[in-house]
Order: structure tokens, then sequence, then C-alpha cells
């Protein structure tokens, strides 16, 4: 078949390679002037099977009304005249119980552990190198009340298959000594051998070259998606700003601007964008920084060592589409680095960024066909898109050529 893969990101490059292994003409549009320019960019770095824990929960309705007035707190909402976030809130509210909860996480740890082996199989094929390290990821508390919360989430996970480990901060500082500096100030952590971190933008660009060069995938940058093209009851292309471009097949993998697109076409498509931001510095004296990746639960801070850089990412900001940033924006970010890892970074070369998350209310992408034939979804992962996009992708390849999937499908096709 001749599918179009709508976005290069780690989504729709990850779809694009397995479904031209299955032998499709595959051609990937996106509006960016390479792969990996958007949302897959600069993100946390972490492989994090172990962040799977669904963003819904009976306590996000408390965390929402403090965010309006607690400025340093991870979550913020900037209170806007749009209608559709007023709709998407509602129905993350509804994905708030107990039991959306359990059946989201599950879903979520499903499809994180299988994208976990699946990236880790795409690099040996391919020779693809990332500054990846598998040496576990630590999740670590500041607080006995925290830590006791956190066994318990984590506790729920490791009932579905992820390996973790409760540690207290003597335990922590023998498997990671970069924390050493911090250590008389966390109360515990969880360590998750399993998870390991990379650099997603090396990893897709390296991704699209080898499924160009090798398999023969093309790719249309700087080119809009305006519009599908609908005939009848099913998709048979798409409007770019390019011209019209025939398909038998097309996969939206937009990223924050899925939802658009598919809502003007009449898909009910809740994807919303959340801002994140992101700092990377180099390291200036390897031996005081981090070894793994890590989460500061308290400060809502995520880490990954890359090679001789640092990055940290924090925020989850309701703001629209906005992607502008200000200094202040990343005083945390630095603030927290400074206290963690003293003497390891030069701030003052730090490349700053800020880019959007593609969100469903109930943190399960979609994947799978959707309204008209030959229509296929795969979109809204969220803050662990970078975890589950290659397990989408492959997921993806299977339904499309009609096979059983290697993983359960309950609670992941597409369901509109």
């Amino acid at each position: 078949m001749k599918i179009l893969v709508l976005g290069a990101g780690v989504v729709g490059t990850a779809a694009a390679y397995y479904l031209s292994r299955d032998g499709h003409d595959v051609t990937v549009v996106e509006r960016h002037p390479a792969a990996a320019r958007g949302t897959s960019y600069s993100n946390a770095g972490l492989v994090s099977p172990g962040d799977a824990t669904a963003w819904a929960t009976p306590a996000a309705l408390k965390t929402f009304i403090k965010s309006l007035y607690t400025p340093d707190l991870g979550i913020k909402v900037r209170l806007q005249l749009d209608p559709f976030f007023y709709a998407w809130s509602l129905r993350f509210l509804f994905q708030c119980t107990s039991t959306r909860v359990r059946e989201n996480t599950k879903a979520k740890l499903k499809l994180a552990l299988y994208s976990r082996l699946c990236i880790n199989e795409i690099s040996s094929e391919t020779g693809i190198s990332y500054d990846e390290r598998a040496r576990g990821i630590m999740y670590f508390f500041r607080s006995q009340e925290s830590l006791d919360h956190g066994e318990r989430m984590y506790g729920f996970l490791a009932e579905h298959g992820l390996d973790i480990e409760v540690v207290d901060r003597n335990r922590l500082v023998e498997i990671e000594p970069g924390l050493a500096a911090a250590k008389d100030g966390i109360a515990g952590a969880i360590y998750s051998p399993m998870d390991q971190t990379g650099d997603s933008r090396k990893f897709v660009e390296a991704l699209a070259a080898h499924a160009e060069q090798k398999l023969g995938v093309k790719f249309m940058f700087d080119t809009n998606v305006e519009d599908l093209i609908v005939e009848g009851d099913r998709v048979a292309g798409v409007k770019t700003s390019a011209g019209r471009l025939d398909a038998d097949a097309v996969v939206i993998a937009m990223g924050p601007e899925s939802g658009l697109l598919g809502r003007s076409n009449g898909i009910d498509l809740p994807v919303y964008p959340v801002k994140g931001y992101t700092a990377t510095m180099p390291l200036i004296d390897p031996a005081k920084g981090p070894t793994m990746g890590g989460v500061d639960e308290d400060r809502l801070v995520a880490y990954s060592r890359l090679g001789d850089r640092l990055r940290l990412a924090s925020t989850a900001e309701f703001a629209g589409f906005d992607r502008s940033h200000k200094p202040e924006d990343f005083k945390r970010l630095f603030q927290t680095t400074q206290e963690l890892f003293p003497g390891a970074v030069d701030p003052a070369k730090a490349e700053v960024w800020a880019g959007l998350r593609p969100m469903m209310p109930g943190s399960v992408p979609v994947i799978g066909p959707a309204r008209y034939k030959g229509l296929y979804l795969d979109t809204g992962h969220g803050h662990v898109g970078w975890t589950m996009a290659c397990g989408s992708g492959k997921f993806l390849a299977d339904l499309v050529a009609g096979r059983k999937p290697e993983i359960d499908p309950e609670g992941l096709v597409y369901k509109d």
C-alpha cells in the first residue's frame, strides 16, 4: 500500500520504519525542516515504564486547584478562553476514578514495557546510537509521606510487570553516587533497573536516515498538512502546502496538532497540548553528575545523563499551543540542578527549550483505525512519547497488516 505518515517525530518515524519493513510505500510529511524538531526534539530523555502511572487520579482535582495559586508547583494551568480546554478537562476528571486509574495505568505500562524492547531491538538491528544508558532510573522522594505514597503507586506497577527495588538513602547512593550531595534531603527512592535513558532527537534523526537510505521511506520536510482528502467512506489522501498527496492509507502522528486535524474531520480525538520545559547543560565535572536517569518526585523534575550533557525537564503547563518561554520559566530547573549535582554543570551554557506534549484525558495514546477506511491514528502519547513510540509503531503496523499484535490490544485500540 501507499501510506502517508503525518509527522516525523519519534512516533511518526517509528511507525514509518515498521510500515516500510512490511513492504509498504511510505512517505512521511513533516512541517519542520528535519525530523524530531517538534515535541521529540528535547524531552527528559527517559525510556521509563516506571513513569506509566496515569495522570488522571482521584487527587488530580486538588492538584489542579492548587496549581492556580502555587507558582512553583510542577503543574500549571493558564486559564483561557478555549472551550476545548474545558471540554478536555471535564473528560480528564471523568478519568480520575480509582477504576480508571488502574485500567489506564495497566494499558500504559503494557505498551511501555513492550516499547522498551522495541527500542533496543531497533538499536541492535540498525546500529543506531543515541547516548543510551541501560542503568535504570531512580525515582526519589524528599519526605516520608511522599515515599509512602510512592511505594503504593510503584507497588501497583510491580504487580503488573515492572521490576523495582525500594531503597533507603544509603542504598540509593550505592546505586547512584551522583546523588551523594543531596542524600540528606532524600527520604528514600524506588529504583527501576528496567528503565533506561537516551536522546530521542538523536534516535529519530538516525532512524529517519536509516529508513530513507535502507528502506526507501520518503520524507517531505517543510510541508504543512492542511486537511484530509475524504472520498465517500474512505480517506484518499492529504491536502498539503506542496499540493495533493494521494494514498491508500494515512497515519495521523502529528503530536498535539493531531487533535486539530482529527476534529476538523469529525473524529473524536481529545488530544490537548501540555507544555514542558527542558534545559540541556554540558557536564564540566562528570564525576559530580548522575550516572543514570532520575526523577525528583516532589519537585516533578526529571533528568538524564546524555553522553557529556545533562538534560533536565519539568513542568506540565496547560497554555494552549503557546510554545514561548522566558528565563524565569527555568529557574526551578537550575535551582534543582545545583542542589542535586553541585559543580557538575555550567548553567550559563544551557540550551533551553519548551515544547508541547500531546495528552489524552486518560493518558493512554490512541492507536489504530479511525472514522474512515484507510485512516489510522498513532498519537496522544503525552509525557512518555519517547518511551512508547516504537512499541506503538510496531503495534500499528500489525493492525495495518491484519496481524495479531504481539501484546494484548485491550485498552490500546482506538474507539471512536
